[in-house]
């Protein structure tokens, strides 16, 4: 009965500990507002605009809009987000600004907590629908879960992942997929250069190459 007890009390215990870690890492609403703030002259503004959207690899591209100076572009990433957490907060993150074509980055971080690639599949097509639903012509682009060395482990499934969002894009003509997983590979391994000494996170040279392969999505838009 002792023993009985003891395993209920840990079960108890750890599922606590689950549920609250569960709120915390979704509760972005403080972060949200900030970047609502920060471009509010846009949402109450008629510029065509391009939207930046998803987790800390966009949320850190610094310089993200004069990358692209031809164009009114919105960096909305935010947090270590998962794809659930945009779909929650697509409204002000994404239909505010009333976008001509939006920039989905998701699944990186969906993926490494033991989310299946088909799971993050069907909310990434839940977030375009409720964009589609108020923005019918709005052009969307996946950009692939990218390499990195602290996720290396899991390139099967984030290959597996990126092969469901290239056959999905190219069943609209709304849809494009953007593959920066191949660019950032040296050989059959991922470059290490390309990141901070978290290897997670990109340095200047991989968000070069991120411009690079990205800038062809945006060639005579706008």
């Amino acid at each position: 009965m002792k023993d009985l007890r003891k395993f209920a009390f840990i079960f108890i215990h750890c599922a606590c500990l689950v549920a609250v870690w569960g709120q915390e890492k979704e509760d972005y609403s403080d972060e949200v507002a900030r970047i609502s703030e920060k471009y509010r002259d846009i949402q109450e503004g008629s510029q065509r605009v391009v939207v930046f959207t998803g987790s800390s690899s966009i949320r850190l591209w610094k310089g993200l809009e004069d990358s692209f100076p031809s164009y009114h572009i919105v960096n909305t990433g935010f947090g270590g987000s998962e794809s659930a957490d945009l779909l929650r907060y697509v409204e002000p993150l994404v239909l505010a600004f009333r976008p001509e074509k939006v920039f989905i980055y998701e699944g990186d971080n969906d993926l490494s907590r033991r989310k299946s690639p088909g799971k993050v599949l069907k909310t990434t097509r839940e977030i375009l629908q409720r964009i589609w639903g108020q923005f019918p012509d709005t052009e969307v682009v996946l950009i692939a879960a990218k390499p990195s060395p602290d996720r290396w482990n899991l390139r099967r499934k984030f290959r597996r992942f990126n092969r469901k969002l290239e056959r999905y894009a190219g069943k609209s003509d709304r849809v494009q997929f953007a593959n920066v997983w191949d660019v950032m590979l040296r050989g059959d391994q991922v470059d290490q250069s390309l990141f901070i000494e978290d290897g997670l996170h990109m340095n200047e040279k991989g968000y070069a190459l991120w411009y690079e392969v990205l800038s062809n999505y945006l060639k005579g838009h706008l």
